[in-house]
C-alpha cells in the first residue's frame, strides 16, 4: 500500500516516543493500529468493488457482443428459410405443371386410343379369322395322314 521501509517506520516511532511520551505511546499506537486495520480494510474493499464492477463491465460487453452474433445468425438462418420456402413453392409449381402436362398426355393418350379402337377390333377380327382358317388346316392335315 505505502512504500515504507524499516528505517521510515523507526523514524516515525521515534518522534511518536519523543512527542507522546513514553506514557500514552502504548495507547496511541493501539489505537493507530485500529485506525490503520479499518483503513486497510475499507481500501481493500474499494478494490474488490472496482475489480468487480470492472468485471462486471466485461462481461456486459461479452453479453452485447454475443448478443450481436446471436442476431446476425438469426438473420442469416430466417433469410435461409425465406429462400427454401420460396425454392419449394418454385418445385411445388414446377410438379404441379409437370402433373398438368401428363394429365393432359393422357387425356391425349386415351382419345387416340378411342378413336384407334374400331380400326383396333376390325383387325383383331381379322387376326381371328386367320386362326381359325389356320386351325382347320391344321386338321385337315392330321386327317390326311391318319
Amino acid at each position: 500500500m505505502f512504500d515504507m521501509g524499516f528505517t521510515e517506520i523507526m523514524l516515525i516511532g521515534i518522534v511518536a516516543l519523543i512527542v507522546i511520551g513514553p506514557e500514552r505511546l502504548p495507547g496511541v499506537a493501539r489505537t493507530a493500529g485500529k485506525y490503520f486495520g479499518r483503513l486497510k480494510r475499507f481500501v481493500t474493499s474499494v478494490k474488490a468493488d472496482v475489480e468487480q464492477e470492472l468485471r462486471a463491465d466485461e462481461l456486459r460487453e461479452i453479453l452485447a457482443k454475443q448478443q450481436r452474433e446471436l442476431d446476425s445468425l438469426r438473420d442469416t438462418i430466417s433469410d435461409a428459410g425465406r429462400e427454401l420456402e420460396n425454392e419449394a413453392g418454385a418445385i411445388g409449381k414446377a410438379g404441379e405443371a409437370m402433373a398438368q402436362g401428363l394429365d393432359d398426355a393422357a387425356g391425349a393418350a386415351t382419345d387416340a386410343a378411342s378413336s384407334e379402337e374400331p380400326a383396333a377390333g376390325a383387325a383383331a377380327s381379322a387376326g381371328e379369322s386367320r386362326d381359325k382358317a389356320g386351325d382347320e388346316d391344321a386338321v385337315a392335315v392330321k386327317q390326311a395322314k391318319s
